[in-house]
């Protein structure tokens, strides 16, 4: 049996947030990863229902892992939760409709379904009267399908809570379609373009947006009396993080085909761009084969994959062996790196997380290496009461995405360090992504500039 926790357990920081979503009917927690948004949420919506007798139906948008296993698991664990009833709205059409139809307190439904759910009520007013957007930064596209259903529903609720560690994972520019669902553009305008124009410059390359000196104050003072942040090294006692760079060093002759690879795919790009301007798909279909290539492989137009080398897979081995035994966590960038991890590795019996009886076995000390992809399990995974060891063996442009997966092994309740390993290619593509990673520059920004620099580096050969 499973002892559960008090209600008289909460951390102050977590009571604290209930207090504060009882006092205000739109408010965003922009809380960092390890606090207990959840538990802080479900406890003010049991007071809502139970106490307050203000709600009959709420409705919880959340990353589909997370809709799937994280908002019950989390009601199970707390006793003052237990006459909460939770329905998900998760499978086919059929199904979902069927969902819709149970008496519950909480229906959960995934972002992915958003649009099918508005579309459903006719795209005006949704029967529930309160929502709450788990992981609010994925609504951060103004532009974006589900942003423009859930804003022409947005009066159907009296109550609105958006929750995110990383609010603004691209810049400040990140807010506004996410604060629009809070108070429909009373703090930071009615439209996109009169945040840019108020807050914003162009920046130098034409495709991103600059905050002006005052913009991070002015937007502070905008939303500080219905948005609250912590950052959970001021509040959680976190265990020791070390971080560790492992250089792979290629020899000549591949470092030489890395190079002209480089230079090939930067001509390659020119000439089909023209005399336009660089885009960020374009930068960013250049970087992907940079950085395939520094893990080992490469796709071909035709999806085929082309084997280079194999120093990281040799670098992963050896890290796993050095971790004398205890289960180590590995998260990829491509399909291919999975599959070649999965060879490689077979002695250890690889899992590539996929289900909630891994996530159980992982925290039992059952699976010895675990292969995750980072947009998957970056959100709502909770890996902390296994071990304490994990290896990038590549990385990408999000800031967001490795900061998330990150806090999927550190975070509050750890007794251990936790070490995060990273296989770094030495001269090539990785190099930069680090480098944004650590500056915690915009993804766009740091993007452009690596792809421009070597444009300039190249410019002699056109």
């Amino acid at each position: 049996m499973i002892n559960t926790l008090k209600e008289s357990q909460l951390h102050y920081y977590q009571k604290g947030t209930v207090e504060h979503i009882l006092k205000n009917n739109y408010c965003g927690l922009f809380l960092d990863m390890g606090t207990g948004k959840t538990v802080s949420t479900l406890t003010a919506i049991n007071k809502l229902i139970y106490e307050e007798l203000e709600l009959e139906r709420v409705l919880v948008i959340a990353p589909k892992r997370v809709a799937e296993s994280v908002w019950t698991a989390e009601i199970d664990k707390w006793e003052h939760l237990k006459d909460l009833k939770i329905v998900k709205i998760i499978g086919n059409e059929k199904q979902r409709k069927e969902a819709l139809r149970q008496k519950a307190d909480i229906h959960i439904i995934s972002r992915d379904n958003v649009a099918w759910i508005c579309g459903l009520y006719g795209g005006s007013m949704l029967p529930f009267d309160m929502l709450v957007i788990d992981e609010s930064s994925s609504f951060k596209n103004h532009a974006s399908m589900r942003f423009k259903a859930l804003k022409k529903v947005q009066a159907s609720f009296k109550r609105v809570v958006i929750l995110t560690g990383t609010p603004a994972p691209n810049g400040l520019i990140d807010l506004w379609a996410q604060i629009w669902l809070l108070d429909r553009g009373e703090r930071l305008g009615q439209t996109i373009t009169f945040y840019r124009d108020n807050y914003f410059r162009k920046s130098y390359n034409g495709f991103s947006y600059d905050a002006m000196e005052d913009t991070e104050s002015r937007v502070h003072a905008k939303l500080k009396d219905i948005c609250i942040s912590m950052k959970s090294e001021d509040y959680l006692e976190l265990p020791e993080r070390i971080d560790t760079y492992i250089p792979i060093i290629l020899p000549p002759a591949i470092r030489k085909q890395y190079d002209d690879f480089e230079r090939d795919k930067v001509m390659e790009m020119l000439s089909d761009i023209g005399n336009t301007e660089v885009s960020a798909m374009n930068a960013a279909a250049l970087s992907n084969k940079l950085l395939q290539f520094a893990g080992g492989a490469i796709y071909d137009e035709d999806r085929n994959v082309h084997e280079i080398h194999d120093l990281k897979l040799e670098a992963a081995e050896q890290f796993i062996e050095e971790a004398n035994g205890k289960p180590v966590l590995i998260f990829y960038s491509y399909k291919h790196e999975l599959s070649r991890l999965q060879e490689r590795l077979k002695k250890y019996k690889p899992v590539k997380m996929e289900t909630a009886q891994h996530e159980k076995d992982w925290n039992a000390g059952k699976i010895q290496v675990m292969l995750l992809h980072p947009a998957s399990g970056g959100h709502g995974l909770n890996l902390q009461e296994g071990h304490t060891m994990m290896l990038w063996f590549s990385l990408n442009w999000s800031l967001e995405l490795y900061m998330q997966a990150n806090k999927r092994l550190h975070r509050q309740g750890r007794k251990y360090p936790v070490v995060i390993g990273h296989l770094i290619a030495q001269g090539t593509e990785d190099e930069n992504v680090v480098k944004r990673l650590e500056g915690k520059q915009t993804t766009q920004e740091a993007l452009m500039q690596s792809v421009k620099a070597k444009i300039e580096k190249y410019k002699k050969y056109i």
